[in-house]
Protein backbone atom coordinates (compact mmCIF):
# COMPACT_ATOMS: atom_id res chain seq x y z
CA UNK A 1 0.00 0.00 0.00
CA UNK A 2 1.28 3.49 -0.90
CA UNK A 3 1.45 6.46 1.45
CA UNK A 4 -0.17 9.79 0.65
CA UNK A 5 1.88 12.96 0.90
CA UNK A 6 -1.16 14.94 2.10
CA UNK A 7 0.50 15.43 5.51
CA UNK A 8 4.13 15.87 6.49
CA UNK A 9 4.41 13.68 9.61
CA UNK A 10 2.78 10.29 10.21
CA UNK A 11 5.04 9.29 13.10
CA UNK A 12 2.21 9.42 15.64
CA UNK A 13 -0.27 7.47 13.47
CA UNK A 14 -1.33 3.92 14.32
CA UNK A 15 -1.89 1.24 11.72
CA UNK A 16 -5.36 0.80 10.32
CA UNK A 17 -7.16 -0.18 7.15
CA UNK A 18 -10.48 1.65 7.31
CA UNK A 19 -11.44 5.28 6.73
CA UNK A 20 -12.47 5.40 10.39
CA UNK A 21 -8.93 4.41 11.38
CA UNK A 22 -7.52 7.14 9.15
CA UNK A 23 -9.84 9.73 10.66
CA UNK A 24 -8.91 8.63 14.18
CA UNK A 25 -5.31 9.40 13.34
CA UNK A 26 -6.04 12.81 11.88
CA UNK A 27 -8.50 13.63 14.64
CA UNK A 28 -5.60 13.67 17.10
CA UNK A 29 -3.96 16.57 15.25
CA UNK A 30 -4.98 19.72 17.11
CA UNK A 31 -3.73 22.10 14.41
CA UNK A 32 -6.33 20.93 11.85
CA UNK A 33 -10.04 21.78 11.61
CA UNK A 34 -12.65 19.11 10.89
CA UNK A 35 -12.71 19.70 7.13
CA UNK A 36 -8.93 19.45 6.96
CA UNK A 37 -9.07 16.25 9.00
CA UNK A 38 -11.63 14.73 6.64
CA UNK A 39 -9.60 15.83 3.61
CA UNK A 40 -6.39 14.36 5.04
CA UNK A 41 -8.16 11.15 6.08
CA UNK A 42 -9.53 10.67 2.58
CA UNK A 43 -6.14 10.97 0.90
CA UNK A 44 -4.44 8.88 3.58
CA UNK A 45 -7.08 6.15 3.28
CA UNK A 46 -6.96 6.09 -0.55
CA UNK A 47 -3.13 5.80 -0.41
CA UNK A 48 -2.91 6.84 -4.07
CA UNK A 49 -2.93 10.59 -4.57
CA UNK A 50 -3.51 10.50 -8.33
CA UNK A 51 -6.54 8.22 -8.03
CA UNK A 52 -7.83 10.06 -4.96
CA UNK A 53 -7.83 13.44 -6.73
CA UNK A 54 -9.43 12.00 -9.88
CA UNK A 55 -12.19 10.28 -7.93
CA UNK A 56 -12.73 13.31 -5.71
CA UNK A 57 -13.19 15.69 -8.63
CA UNK A 58 -15.41 13.34 -10.61
CA UNK A 59 -17.70 12.61 -7.66
CA UNK A 60 -17.76 16.26 -6.61
CA UNK A 61 -18.89 17.25 -10.08
CA UNK A 62 -21.58 14.56 -10.31
CA UNK A 63 -22.93 14.93 -6.77
CA UNK A 64 -23.19 18.71 -6.80
CA UNK A 65 -24.37 19.06 -10.41
CA UNK A 66 -27.22 16.61 -10.02
CA UNK A 67 -27.74 17.52 -6.38
CA UNK A 68 -28.45 21.07 -7.55
CA UNK A 69 -30.43 20.03 -10.64
CA UNK A 70 -32.82 17.53 -9.03
CA UNK A 71 -34.52 20.13 -6.77
CA UNK A 72 -35.34 22.16 -9.89
CA UNK A 73 -36.81 19.03 -11.50
CA UNK A 74 -39.05 18.64 -8.45
CA UNK A 75 -40.01 22.34 -8.49
CA UNK A 76 -41.05 21.97 -12.14
CA UNK A 77 -43.65 19.44 -11.01
CA UNK A 78 -45.07 21.51 -8.13
CA UNK A 79 -47.89 23.94 -9.09
CA UNK A 80 -47.07 26.16 -6.09
CA UNK A 81 -43.95 27.48 -7.85
CA UNK A 82 -45.57 28.20 -11.25
CA UNK A 83 -46.14 31.88 -10.43
CA UNK A 84 -42.36 32.37 -10.35
CA UNK A 85 -41.72 30.62 -13.67
CA UNK A 86 -40.12 33.17 -16.02
CA UNK A 87 -41.55 31.77 -19.24
CA UNK A 88 -45.05 31.01 -18.06
CA UNK A 89 -46.51 27.72 -19.25
CA UNK A 90 -43.25 26.43 -20.72
CA UNK A 91 -42.47 23.53 -18.42
CA UNK A 92 -40.12 20.75 -19.57
CA UNK A 93 -41.82 17.44 -20.23
CA UNK A 94 -40.57 14.20 -18.70
CA UNK A 95 -39.35 13.18 -22.16
CA UNK A 96 -37.30 16.39 -22.48
CA UNK A 97 -35.86 15.93 -19.00
CA UNK A 98 -34.91 12.34 -19.76
CA UNK A 99 -33.32 13.15 -23.14
CA UNK A 100 -31.34 15.98 -21.57
CA UNK A 101 -30.22 13.73 -18.70
CA UNK A 102 -28.93 11.06 -21.09
CA UNK A 103 -26.98 13.61 -23.10
CA UNK A 104 -25.45 15.22 -20.01
CA UNK A 105 -24.42 11.86 -18.54
CA UNK A 106 -22.83 10.86 -21.84
CA UNK A 107 -20.84 14.10 -21.84
CA UNK A 108 -19.77 13.62 -18.23
CA UNK A 109 -18.47 10.09 -18.79
CA UNK A 110 -17.04 10.40 -22.32
CA UNK A 111 -15.81 14.01 -22.40
CA UNK A 112 -15.19 15.28 -18.88
CA UNK A 113 -14.15 12.13 -16.99
CA UNK A 114 -11.01 11.41 -19.01
CA UNK A 115 -9.01 14.64 -18.37
CA UNK A 116 -9.93 14.59 -14.67
CA UNK A 117 -7.54 11.68 -14.10
CA UNK A 118 -4.62 13.79 -15.34
CA UNK A 119 -5.36 16.70 -13.04
CA UNK A 120 -3.26 15.54 -10.08
CA UNK A 121 -0.01 15.23 -12.08
CA UNK A 122 -0.73 18.69 -13.50
CA UNK A 123 -1.20 20.03 -9.97
CA UNK A 124 2.15 18.58 -8.94
CA UNK A 125 3.87 20.07 -11.99
CA UNK A 126 2.60 23.63 -11.58
CA UNK A 127 2.46 23.76 -7.78
CA UNK A 128 -1.19 23.40 -6.82
CA UNK A 129 -0.99 22.06 -3.26
CA UNK A 130 -3.30 19.42 -1.82
CA UNK A 131 -1.68 19.18 1.61
CA UNK A 132 -3.20 19.98 4.98
CA UNK A 133 -3.56 22.45 6.58
CA UNK A 134 -5.47 24.59 4.03
CA UNK A 135 -4.62 28.21 3.19
CA UNK A 136 -6.18 31.05 5.18
CA UNK A 137 -9.87 31.66 4.45
CA UNK A 138 -9.01 35.25 3.44
CA UNK A 139 -6.74 33.98 0.67
CA UNK A 140 -9.38 31.56 -0.59
CA UNK A 141 -12.09 34.26 -0.59
CA UNK A 142 -9.89 36.53 -2.70
CA UNK A 143 -9.15 33.72 -5.14
CA UNK A 144 -12.81 32.73 -5.50
CA UNK A 145 -13.74 36.35 -6.21
CA UNK A 146 -10.98 36.67 -8.83
CA UNK A 147 -12.02 33.39 -10.46
CA UNK A 148 -15.64 34.53 -10.72
CA UNK A 149 -14.65 37.82 -12.35
CA UNK A 150 -12.19 36.28 -14.81
CA UNK A 151 -14.44 33.34 -15.70
CA UNK A 152 -17.29 35.75 -16.37
CA UNK A 153 -15.11 37.68 -18.84
CA UNK A 154 -13.97 34.45 -20.53
CA UNK A 155 -17.56 33.21 -20.73
CA UNK A 156 -18.88 36.50 -22.14
CA UNK A 157 -16.46 36.74 -25.05
CA UNK A 158 -16.35 33.04 -25.89
CA UNK A 159 -20.13 32.71 -25.62
CA UNK A 160 -20.63 35.78 -27.78
CA UNK A 161 -18.24 34.34 -30.35
CA UNK A 162 -20.16 31.05 -30.41
CA UNK A 163 -23.18 32.95 -31.72
CA UNK A 164 -21.47 33.78 -35.00
CA UNK A 165 -21.97 31.80 -38.23
CA UNK A 166 -20.56 28.30 -38.30
CA UNK A 167 -19.72 28.39 -34.59
CA UNK A 168 -23.41 28.67 -33.75
CA UNK A 169 -24.59 26.28 -36.46
CA UNK A 170 -22.22 23.42 -35.65
CA UNK A 171 -21.42 23.94 -31.96
CA UNK A 172 -23.60 26.26 -29.87
CA UNK A 173 -26.95 25.46 -31.48
CA UNK A 174 -27.23 22.26 -29.42
CA UNK A 175 -27.35 24.26 -26.18
CA UNK A 176 -30.22 26.36 -27.59
CA UNK A 177 -32.46 23.37 -28.22
CA UNK A 178 -34.46 24.42 -25.15
CA UNK A 179 -35.73 28.00 -25.48
CA UNK A 180 -37.10 27.73 -21.96
CA UNK A 181 -34.15 26.32 -19.97
CA UNK A 182 -34.33 24.11 -16.89
CA UNK A 183 -31.67 23.12 -14.37
CA UNK A 184 -30.27 20.08 -16.18
CA UNK A 185 -29.62 22.09 -19.37
CA UNK A 186 -26.69 23.91 -17.75
CA UNK A 187 -24.27 21.36 -19.24
CA UNK A 188 -26.38 20.26 -22.19
CA UNK A 189 -23.95 21.31 -24.92
CA UNK A 190 -21.71 20.17 -27.76
CA UNK A 191 -18.47 18.51 -26.53
CA UNK A 192 -16.40 21.32 -28.06
CA UNK A 193 -18.42 23.91 -26.16
CA UNK A 194 -18.11 21.89 -22.95
CA UNK A 195 -14.33 21.85 -23.38
CA UNK A 196 -14.04 25.55 -24.29
CA UNK A 197 -16.22 26.84 -21.48
CA UNK A 198 -14.64 24.34 -19.09
CA UNK A 199 -11.30 26.00 -19.80
CA UNK A 200 -12.69 29.09 -18.11
CA UNK A 201 -13.61 27.16 -14.99
CA UNK A 202 -10.47 25.03 -14.67
CA UNK A 203 -7.99 26.94 -16.83
CA UNK A 204 -8.24 30.21 -14.91
CA UNK A 205 -7.14 28.64 -11.58
CA UNK A 206 -4.29 26.93 -13.46
CA UNK A 207 -3.10 30.22 -14.95
CA UNK A 208 -3.48 31.89 -11.53
CA UNK A 209 -1.20 29.26 -9.99
CA UNK A 210 1.35 29.60 -12.80
CA UNK A 211 1.69 33.31 -11.98
CA UNK A 212 1.32 33.25 -8.18
CA UNK A 213 2.46 29.76 -7.14
CA UNK A 214 -0.25 30.06 -4.51
CA UNK A 215 -3.28 27.78 -4.90
CA UNK A 216 -4.75 24.81 -3.07
CA UNK A 217 -6.79 21.95 -4.50
CA UNK A 218 -9.48 22.51 -1.88
CA UNK A 219 -9.88 26.09 -3.16
CA UNK A 220 -10.30 24.73 -6.69
CA UNK A 221 -12.83 22.13 -5.50
CA UNK A 222 -15.02 24.73 -3.78
CA UNK A 223 -14.72 27.06 -6.77
CA UNK A 224 -16.00 24.31 -9.10
CA UNK A 225 -18.97 23.67 -6.78
CA UNK A 226 -19.80 27.40 -6.67
CA UNK A 227 -19.57 27.62 -10.46
CA UNK A 228 -21.80 24.56 -10.86
CA UNK A 229 -24.41 26.08 -8.57
CA UNK A 230 -24.30 29.35 -10.51
CA UNK A 231 -24.68 27.58 -13.87
CA UNK A 232 -27.54 25.33 -12.79
CA UNK A 233 -29.41 28.16 -11.05
CA UNK A 234 -28.99 30.41 -14.11
CA UNK A 235 -30.75 27.75 -16.19
CA UNK A 236 -33.48 27.05 -13.63
CA UNK A 237 -36.10 29.19 -15.38
CA UNK A 238 -37.37 30.73 -12.12
CA UNK A 239 -37.28 34.26 -10.76
CA UNK A 240 -38.01 34.57 -7.02
CA UNK A 241 -38.35 37.63 -4.78
CA UNK A 242 -35.34 36.25 -2.89
CA UNK A 243 -33.19 35.68 -5.99
CA UNK A 244 -29.64 36.90 -5.40
CA UNK A 245 -29.64 39.67 -7.99
CA UNK A 246 -32.28 41.54 -5.96
CA UNK A 247 -29.66 41.97 -3.25
CA UNK A 248 -26.54 42.06 -5.48
CA UNK A 249 -27.67 44.10 -8.52
CA UNK A 250 -24.72 43.15 -10.73
CA UNK A 251 -25.32 39.40 -10.23
CA UNK A 252 -26.80 37.87 -13.39
CA UNK A 253 -29.15 35.15 -12.18
CA UNK A 254 -31.85 33.16 -13.94
CA UNK A 255 -33.79 36.10 -15.38
CA UNK A 256 -30.65 37.32 -17.19
CA UNK A 257 -29.80 33.97 -18.77
CA UNK A 258 -33.42 33.01 -19.43
CA UNK A 259 -33.67 36.09 -21.67
CA UNK A 260 -30.69 34.75 -23.63
CA UNK A 261 -32.43 31.42 -24.27
CA UNK A 262 -35.76 33.07 -25.01
CA UNK A 263 -34.41 35.48 -27.63
CA UNK A 264 -31.38 33.41 -28.73
CA UNK A 265 -29.05 36.41 -28.66
CA UNK A 266 -27.72 38.84 -26.06
CA UNK A 267 -27.04 38.46 -22.31
CA UNK A 268 -23.90 36.43 -22.92
CA UNK A 269 -22.20 36.68 -19.52
CA UNK A 270 -22.34 33.92 -16.92
CA UNK A 271 -22.21 35.40 -13.42
CA UNK A 272 -22.42 39.19 -13.71
CA UNK A 273 -24.32 41.79 -15.71
CA UNK A 274 -21.63 44.41 -16.32
CA UNK A 275 -20.26 43.16 -19.65
CA UNK A 276 -23.72 43.06 -21.23
CA UNK A 277 -24.65 46.40 -19.69
CA UNK A 278 -21.53 48.29 -20.77
CA UNK A 279 -21.41 46.75 -24.25
CA UNK A 280 -25.16 47.01 -24.88
CA UNK A 281 -25.82 43.32 -25.38
CA UNK A 282 -28.61 42.72 -22.86
CA UNK A 283 -31.30 40.52 -24.37
CA UNK A 284 -35.02 41.07 -24.76
CA UNK A 285 -37.39 44.06 -24.63
CA UNK A 286 -36.03 45.23 -21.26
CA UNK A 287 -32.49 45.43 -22.61
CA UNK A 288 -33.70 47.26 -25.73
CA UNK A 289 -35.65 49.76 -23.62
CA UNK A 290 -32.65 50.42 -21.38
CA UNK A 291 -30.36 50.97 -24.39
CA UNK A 292 -32.84 53.38 -25.97
CA UNK A 293 -33.23 55.24 -22.68
CA UNK A 294 -29.44 55.52 -22.29
CA UNK A 295 -29.11 56.70 -25.88
CA UNK A 296 -31.80 59.32 -25.34
CA UNK A 297 -30.18 60.47 -22.11
CA UNK A 298 -26.78 60.82 -23.75
CA UNK A 299 -28.35 62.74 -26.64
CA UNK A 300 -30.01 65.17 -24.24
CA UNK A 301 -26.76 65.72 -22.35
CA UNK A 302 -24.94 66.41 -25.60
CA UNK A 303 -27.59 68.92 -26.64
CA UNK A 304 -27.30 70.74 -23.32
CA UNK A 305 -23.53 70.99 -23.74
CA UNK A 306 -23.93 72.40 -27.25
CA UNK A 307 -26.39 74.99 -25.98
Amino acid sequence: MGVSSVYHDYSSFHNGTSFSDAFDNFNKLSDLNVIEKLWGSYYYYMANDLFATGLLFFLTHEIFYFGRSIPWMIIDRLPFFRKWKIQQGKLPSEKEQWECLKSVLTSHFLVEAFPIWFFHPLCQKIGISFHVPFPKIKDMLIQWAVFFVLEDAWHYWLHRGLHYGVFYKYIHKQHHRYAAPFGLTAEYAHPIEVALLGMGTVGIPIVWCLFTRNLHLFTVSVWIVLRLFQAVDAHSGYEFPWSLHHFVPFWAGADHHDEHHHYFIGSYASSFRWWDHVLGTEAGPKGKTEREAAKQSNSEKLQKKLL
